[in-house]
This record gives C-alpha cells, structure tokens and sequence, in this order.
C-alpha cells in the first residue's frame, strides 16, 4: 500500500495549497472528535456529581465549537480531497490515453479495444478512489485515533498500555483477509474487461446480429460472462463482510475486558466517573477509525491490482519511434530489398522498387498477396523486418515521425467516421479553413448532397457515419485526404463502395493532382487504368511491375487478374 503511495506522491506537489486546506479539515474533524470524548468527563463530574453552575453554562458552548469545528473540517476535507482526487484522476487518464496512442499498430491488432476502455474508465476510477477518498479517509482516521489515544491515555495510561497490547490480535485478520482481496479484485477487472469486450463486439455487430437472428446466442453469452464476473464480485463482498464480524467481535472483546477492569478501578475510587465515561467514549469511538483503516486497507488491494494492470501497459514501450530530421517534401521513394514479417509470417519478401515525383501507382493482386502491408510500411505503421525503405535517399526512420505523416494522407479500407460535423471530419485534426473544405467536398463529388442538408458542412454526422451511405463515407475519406494537400496519397481500396460514374469522376480529380505520388490499392483493374506503373502482387512479392498494356502482353498473374 504504502508503495501504491509512494508512486503517486508526485501528483500531489501540485497542490499545496488544496492539501493544506484538506489536512486542516482533517485535523478540525480529529480534534473534535477527541475534544466530544474528552468533554464527557467536565460534564458529568462538574455538573452532574460537583453540580458546579458556572460549568453548566460553559460546557455546552464548548460542545458548539467543537461541533462547528467538526462541520468545518468535514467541508475541507471532503471538498479538497474531492478536487485533487478528481484532477489527479483526470491526468492519469490524459497521460495513460498519450501513452497507449503512441504504441505500435500490432499491439492494437492483438489487444481488443474493450480491455483498453476497461482500464482507462474502470481501472483508472478504482485508483481515484484510493488516492482520493481512501488515502484521505487513511490520514484523517490514523489523526484522529492519534487524538483518541491522547484521550484514552490522558484518563488512564495503565489501562490503556493494557489494551494496545492487544493491537496485533485486530492486525492479523486485516492482514490476511486484504491479500485475499487484492487477489480477487485482480479477477474482477478482468472480468470487467471481458464484459466490455463483449458489449462492443454486440453494439459494432449489430446488423449481423439481427441479419443471422443470433439475438438469443449473444443474450446467452452475455449471462455467462455477467454471471461470472458476479461470482467473482461476491468473493470480494465474502471477504470484506467476514472481516467486519471479525472486528466488531474483537472490539467488543476489548470493551468488555475494559469495562471490567476500569469498572474495578471507579469501585475502588481510584478513578472518577467522569474519568471513566471519557475513557471509554474515547476507546468506543477509537474502535471505529481502527475498524475504518481495516476497511480502507482492504480497498486499497483494489486500486493496487487495477495500478497494476495499468502498469502492465505503461511498459510497454513503442518500437516505431521517431526521428529526428524534418522533410520538406517527398521527392523520392525506394524500397531495397524490404522485407515484412508479422509474427513469423511474412507479409512482403525481398521488394524493390523506386520511383520518383510525380507518379500514379496501381497496386493490385490477390486478397493477402502483401498490398496493404506495402501500403503501412509508407505510413509507418510497421518498420521493414530487413532492407529498408528510403525517402529522398535516406531510411525513413530517420525522419520526424509527426513531421513524415503530414506529407502523407491514407485512406483505409475500413473508413472511419467521427461524430463530428462534416467540417470537422474533413479537417480533421487540423484548423478548419470553411472554403477548403468545402473544395475538398467538391472534388470528392460530395457538395451536392452536403449542400442540400440543413446544416450544410456543419451537419453531424452519427457514430461510424450511420447516417451516411457507403459511398458517402468513402466520399468523406477521400475529401478529407484532398483537404490535407499531401506530398503522397495512399488510397487502399478506397473506391471500392462507389458506383462506376462516381468512381470515374473521383479518379479523374485525383488523376489531375500534380507534383503528388499516389499509391492505389485496388480489385477493379478499372481503377488503376491510368496508372504510370501498375505493382503485382503476389504471395508477398512484386510479381510483375509495367504499364497496364505492358502487363497484358507479358504478366500472366497480372492476365489472371484482367480476365
């Protein structure tokens, strides 16, 4: 626990002022509440047995400061422990977010994104609550049982040595039922995980769920996955339930052996009743801050599982990192000998190719044949597994990676709508130039019907576009990569969903880019026709490489694919 605190102490050098304010309350609330204990002993003994009328008049005053102090302390702390809590909270989760965007693309194609929405909602909030309210409610209770001990050993030290004698027998339940605790919580945020994995899947897949009728099987395996993540719930209510029989039965333990020996002592008349009563106020009201650090122990193996799940992905360091040159523009683009491999399978083997600016490139081939991988090796998604890729005649590694994408716009297969306007979508990422985007629309055939909406380009478009056509989502791609004004264009099947006209009229403007290389995957050898060189591909290799009539005559993969 204390080294779950110790990698969090350095969030809190920012707030000094707020944890001065929240320490103060602390303190208000423990001096109160010591200060209500300790007053039982003059009210009853001066005014009650001494019948002392002077006191009878101060007494209840002093009771309303102490409480107003209490009230006071309360509003501190719980406030300024709130606020630094929550924007501690609001930092992890910015520099966890910073942090996974920067990890390679094959951690994303390994990871399901549920997990990553599990640890960055659910396991982030389980940490607030440890360094917030736990940590808070840790100091104020161990301050204030500081204060009721002072009390309890004011009024009777010998009886109270007797009692902390006891101490450890309370100690060893926490101890051993808070390891449990932290194991099973490790349980439940996978199981979280799980359930999020599950609930995105259903929500992304929905038409197919309804088109297959799987209605029944998805509900199905729902209530498996829910129910295991309750069994595992219950395990931790189990252990933290059987602690609190635990401590109420060992305080009452306490409190019965006190009441027997410090009952001799009032009989004996070695100690007042007044004395007595204080003293035991004191030990009752310490008994619940000890019951509290018990509780708040145990819900710290919480946080610290959920920390370490968290910590498992700050590890993990990107290998694509960036370079440090600057590109002015992409003038040049060879690849020498450059192999790709994912895992042990190799994506592309041993490709060669250069070209200078301005070029139009066809790629085509089989399904799996290594288009796609040639594509990311550009956008430096992948790095070569050997040879190399240079640009301008140096490993593209070595430049600026932010600085590199900005000359490069790709379009995907899968496209990808934000719920945004149509403006935004289009400059996306960037300062929206109205008049840009609204030339960018037009090159894609795309103004037309964003001119007859309401809002024009300050529409909104639906998760994922779902108020848009196929087609008019690739027609948003397409604008959106124009509006980047790029030295390269990646286009990898970014046609596929629009009608012939269309397409024709949206590889016509791309066509007449000047000074741009622009790289185009595609499965209708149409879309390539203008090509300067069409690329085959096949089984991770360039088969062929010509003009489309020099392929005719000479290609058979490439006459396979024309047929």
């Amino acid at each position: 626990m204390f080294k779950f605190i110790k990698e969090y102490a350095s969030y809190y050098k920012e707030y000094k002022k707020e944890l001065i304010l929240a320490l103060i309350g602390i303190v208000f609330v423990a001096f109160a509440t010591a200060a209500t204990a300790y007053l039982i002993k003059p009210v009853l003994d001066k005014i009650f047995i001494e019948k002392n009328e002077h006191m009878l008049y101060i007494l209840p005053i002093a009771i309303i400061i102490v409480y107003f102090l209490k009230g006071l302390g309360a509003f501190l702390q719980k406030y300024y422990v709130s606020y630094i809590g929550e924007d501690i909270v609001r930092k992890i989760r910015n520099n966890f977010l910073n942090h996974i965007v920067t990890l390679d693309m094959e951690y994303f194609k390994k990871t399901h994104s549920g997990e990553l929405v599990s640890r960055i909602i659910n396991d982030i909030n389980r940490i607030q609550n440890a360094v917030s309210n736990d940590l808070a409610a840790l100091i104020r209770d161990s301050v204030m049982s500081v204060f009721l001990m002072g009390v309890v050993f004011y009024q009777n030290y010998k009886l109270a040595f007797f009692i902390f004698i006891l101490l450890p027998v309370v100690i060893y339940p926490v101890t051993r039922i808070s390891k449990k605790i932290k194991k099973y919580s490790k349980e439940t945020q996978s199981k979280t995980a799980e359930l999020n994995q599950n609930l995105s899947e259903v929500f992304r897949n929905i038409e197919t769920i309804k088109a297959y009728n799987s209605k029944d099987y998805e509900v199905d395996n729902f209530e498996k996955l829910n129910s295991n993540y309750l069994k595992t719930n219950l395990k931790i209510l189990k252990a933290e339930g059987i602690l609190r029989p635990i401590m109420e039965t060992l305080n009452a333990t306490i409190a019965a052996i006190v009441i027997i020996v410090g009952g001799k002592e009032v009989i004996a008349g070695s100690m007042s009743v007044g004395a007595f009563f204080s003293f035991m106020t004191a030990l009752f009201m310490l008994t619940d801050p000890i019951k509290k650090i018990s509780f708040t122990y145990s819900r710290f193996q919480d946080a610290i599982a959920a920390n370490e799940r968290l910590k498992s992905i700050i590890s993990i360091k990107p290998t694509i990192n960036s370079g440090s040159k600057e590109l002015e523009k992409v003038e040049s683009i060879e690849f020498k000998n450059a192999t790709l491999k994912y895992g042990d399978k190799k994506a592309l083997e041993s490709i060669n190719f250069a070209l200078n600016q301005p070029a139009i490139v066809g790629l085509v081939g089989d399904s799996g044949g290594g288009k796609s991988s040639f594509i990311s090796l550009l956008e430096r998604f992948y790095d070569t597994s050997s040879g190399e890729l240079l640009v301008n005649g140096l490993d593209i590694k070595e430049y600026d990676l932010e600085n590199l994408r900005k000359k490069i716009a790709y379009i995907p297969q899968n496209i990808h709508i934000f719920s945004d306007t149509i403006a935004a979508n289009i400059a996306y990422g960037k300062e929206i130039d109205r008049k840009k985007v609204i030339e960018s629309l037009k090159k894609a055939n795309l103004y037309e019907f964003v001119a007859s909406l309401d809002n024009g380009i300050d529409s909104v478009l639906q998760e994922n576009g779902s108020n848009l056509s196929g087609g008019q989502k690739q027609r948003i791609a397409i604008a959106r990569a124009l509006y980047l004004d790029p030295d390269i264009l990646l286009l990898d099947e970014a046609t596929s969903a629009l009608d012939n006209k269309s397409e024709a009229a949206i590889m016509k403007t791309i066509e007449e880019l000047e000074n741009k290389f622009i790289f185009i995957v595609a499965h209708r050898l149409s879309t390539v026709n203008k090509a300067d060189k069409i690329l085959v591909f096949k089984d991770g290799k360039i088969e062929c490489e010509g003009s489309k009539d020099e392929l005719i005559e000479g290609c058979e993969e490439f006459k396979k694919l024309y047929r």
